[in-house]
């Protein structure tokens, strides 16, 4: 089930939102723009002070998100952060209560919080979404579900108002399996950016005319567009940090762990996004993995 957004007015709707970071403020801001009253809370306080002063509720923790709005959306940095916040929210869940968890998220760990979330009568949907910054500011995102059809169904127009495409790809803990193809096809697309690129100076052309020329033929992509264009300009501040690229990958290796399939370039391209961390480029954009070829 697949559907291509239109805007929905979110007018009379109270919106939870726990997580402002990167990309948890520009989502926050897009449901803002629809209409919704947001309830908000964040582990650093500057956000929630910058949303509460364009008119958001400002909320002293996620508990207290929880009191006041029936669907909340948890927008978190990795497994554990979502664990963690997810252990306050469980014991004052009540029916009706819908988590909508738009991270990254570890699909062991999302399908054991689902069944938590609905034995005392609320809900949990996993929605993770790809298209980073960009697309978060200009609600672009897009967005894959795991859960119930009901819960989707009633998400539906929140992701309307963040989203353009959007997909409920089965039962919870699809959406973060869609997550993590996703972030295996970034993370070895970005290494084979890089490398082409590394290559092309290497030996003796300008890689940004490269990057011209073969724009529009079978090796264009969204990554060669956006993160080709960081490697030539090198301008690699974040918009998808290379911690996160890590965290990704990884969750991607246990996950094939578990489900006894072997994927070679992906422990290689694990590994390159490691080496680059050790040597103290973490928080740079993951488009910075061209720094290991072509410095």
């Amino acid at each position: 089930m697949t559907q291509d957004a239109s805007r929905p007015d979110l007018s009379g709707h109270t919106v939870g939102f726990i997580g402002l970071g990167l990309m948890g403020k520009p989502m926050a801001r897009a449901l803002a723009r629809a209409g919704a009253s947001l309830v908000v809370s964040s582990r650093s306080p500057g956000p929630v002070a910058e949303l509460a002063a364009e008119g958001m509720i400002a909320a002293t923790g996620s508990v207290a998100v929880a009191g006041q709005a029936d669907i909340v959306i948890l927008m978190l940095t990795d497994t554990p952060a979502v664990e963690s916040v997810a252990e306050a929210l469980l014991p004052v869940l009540r029916p009706g209560h819908l988590i909508v968890d738009m991270s990254t998220t570890a699909v062991a760990a999302t399908r054991v919080l689902a069944a938590r979330a609905r034995a005392v009568g609320a809900d949990w949907l996993d929605a993770p979404v790809s298209g980073g910054t960009v697309a978060a500011e200009s609600a672009a995102l897009t967005i894959m579900a795991g859960g119930r059809e009901a819960s989707f169904a009633r998400a539906l127009p929140l992701f309307q108002a963040m989203g353009r495409r959007i997909t409920l790809v089965g039962d919870s803990g699809a959406g973060q399996i869609a997550k993590t193809a996703n972030q295996v096809i970034v993370g070895l697309t970005i290494g084979a950016v890089a490398e082409a690129l590394a290559l092309a100076k290497a030996a003796g052309a300008d890689p940004a005319r490269v990057r011209d020329a073969i724009r529009g033929g079978f090796a264009e992509s969204r990554i060669l567009d956006l993160h080709g264009g960081r490697m030539v300009t090198g301008d690699f501040t974040p918009g998808g940090r290379v911690t996160t690229q890590i965290k990704d990958l990884r969750q991607a290796e246990e996950l094939a762990e578990q489900s006894d399939i072997d994927l070679p370039a992906l422990g290689l391209t694990l590994e390159l996004f490691e080496m680059l961390a050790d040597q103290g480029d973490g928080g740079l954009d993951h488009a910075a993995l061209y720094q290991l070829f072509g410095r």
